[in-house]
C-alpha cells in the first residue's frame, strides 16, 4: 500500500507543479512518529490530494461511503489511505478507525466543515474533528488551502504549528468544550488564511 500511495502522490505532485503554481508553506511543522490530525478548509475535490501531496508522511482520509461501492475506484481510494464514512450521521465505525490510526501514530486528514465552500471563506466547522482530537489526545495541525484552482494560477497550502486541543479548552465547562473546540479549530485555520492574505511571512 505504501508503494501505491507514493506512486499516486508523485503523480499528484507533478500535476500541482505543472498545471498550477503550487506553493507549500510550513511542511516542517509536521511532526514525525506522532498521531496527528490535519484540519483543513475545503474548496475542491482536489483538496485531499493537495493536503497529502505537500508532506512526506502518508495521510489517511475519511471518504463518503458511496465511493467504496464503485469496484475500481474503491480499490484506488483504499490504496490511497481512505476509509468510508456515512455523511450526515455519527458513524461510529469511521470514528473507531480514526482513533485506531491515531493510536498507531499515523496522520489523519479531516475537512471539518463537512462540505466544500468558496475559496477564501469558511463554513461553520462541525464538531467531529474536535471530538476525535479530544478523545484521542492527538494534536491538530491547522491547514489553510488558498485557491481557487485555476490553470497556471497560484494554489497555496499552509501547514500551521501543531496545537494541543485539550489544553486550548482547559477550564471550559463540559457542555461548552466541544463547541469551543470546533470554533478554536476554525479560528486557527482562518488565522492562516488571513496571514497569507495580508502577505505576512510565515515562519
Amino acid at each position: 500500500m505504501r508503494g501505491t500511495y507514493s506512486f499516486f502522490r508523485a503523480i499528484f505532485r507533478a500535476i500541482f507543479s505543472g498545471v498550477y503554481r503550487w506553493n507549500v508553506i510550513g511542511r516542517e511543522n509536521i511532526p514525525d512518529g506522532e498521531g496527528i490530525i490535519l484540519c483543513a478548509n475545503h474548496i475542491s475535490n482536489w483538496d485531499p490530494m493537495l493536503l497529502g501531496g505537500g508532506i512526506e508522511r502518508q495521510v489517511h482520509f475519511m471518504a463518503k461511503e458511496e465511493i467504496f461501492k464503485v469496484p475500481v475506484l474503491s480499490a484506488l481510494v483504499r490504496d490511497f489511505g481512505a476509509f468510508p464514512v456515512k455523511r450526515g450521521a455519527g458513524d461510529r465505525q469511521a470514528i473507531r478507525k480514526s482513533m485506531e490510526l491515531l493510536k498507531e501514530g499515523k496522520v489523519l486528514g479531516i475537512f471539518p466543515e463537512g462540505t466544500r465552500g468558496k475559496p477564501g471563506e469558511m463554513r461553520k466547522v462541525l464538531p467531529g474533528a474536535a471530538m476525535i482530537a479530544l478523545k484521542s489526545g492527538a494534536r491538530i495541525v491547522p491547514v489553510a488551502i488558498i485557491g481557487p484552482y485555476k490553470v497556471f494560477k497560484p494554489i497555496t497550502i499552509i501547514y500551521g504549528s501543531p496545537v494541543d486541543l485539550s489544553a486550548a479548552v482547559m477550564g471550559k465547562d463540559s457542555s461548552e468544550r466541544m463547541q469551543y473546540a470546533a470554533e478554536f479549530i476554525q479560528s486557527e485555520i482562518q488565522k492562516l488564511m488571513q496571514v497569507h492574505k495580508d502577505g505576512i511571512r510565515i515562519r
